[in-house]
């Protein structure tokens, strides 16, 4: 079985330019609102979102971090390759903020929790949204649901939702890939 093409780039395009309207009718100037990519894969997002509502919707001064997670997720020793932490690139507190979590796939939500945890390092957000590009919403482990999401996807557990960027695979889209193996922080 091969992959299926879940969106193309024009979609991709398309699903940003929502989310990006979204943000801006909740949250207007963004003057409390800081958006966060969680490394690796929901940087690449966030700084997208941030290019769109900076140079199409006019949003001046978007804080824009990215959190590490990795040491902070309940399977990091499960592994046995080594462990590869990405940048934590956070220039600014969270006290009494907006958060906004950007990642590119909502699976397990064990990544949204590890980074709820990780946040409490740069201070205490007054509340904290999530934006997904793709949510696999029958795969929870845990409670949480995007309070932003690009598109719903049903895969099953053998499937895996894979986003490519331009900047990093050349192009844009998002594939649902099959796979004999057991669910990781890999498959997602």
């Amino acid at each position: 079985m091969s992959q299926k093409v879940l969106l193309n780039a024009k979609e991709i395009n398309i699903i940003l330019h929502r989310l990006a309207c979204q943000l801006i009718e909740k949250h207007l100037d963004f003057s409390n609102t800081i958006l966060i990519g969680i490394q690796p894969r929901g940087a690449q997002l966030a700084k997208r979102l941030q290019q769109i509502l900076v140079s199409e919707y006019k949003v001046s001064d978007i804080a824009l971090g990215y959190l590490d997670i990795t040491f902070f997720r309940d399977d990091f020793r499960r592994t046995q390759k080594p462990i590869e932490a990405s940048e934590t690139k956070m220039d600014f507190i969270v006290e009494d903020k907006q958060v906004i979590f950007i990642d590119d796939v909502l699976y397990t939500g064990r990544s949204i929790r590890s980074a709820l945890t990780a946040i409490q390092s740069f201070g205490r957000p007054s509340a904290i949204e999530l934006l997904v590009l793709i949510d696999r919403r029958f795969s929870r482990h845990l409670p949480i649901q995007p309070d932003y999401r690009g598109r719903q996807v049903d895969a099953i557990n053998q499937e895996k939702v894979k986003v490519c960027w331009s900047e990093n695979d050349g192009e844009d889209g998002v594939y649902l890939v099959p796979t004999q193996k057991q669910p990781t922080t890999e498959n997602r």
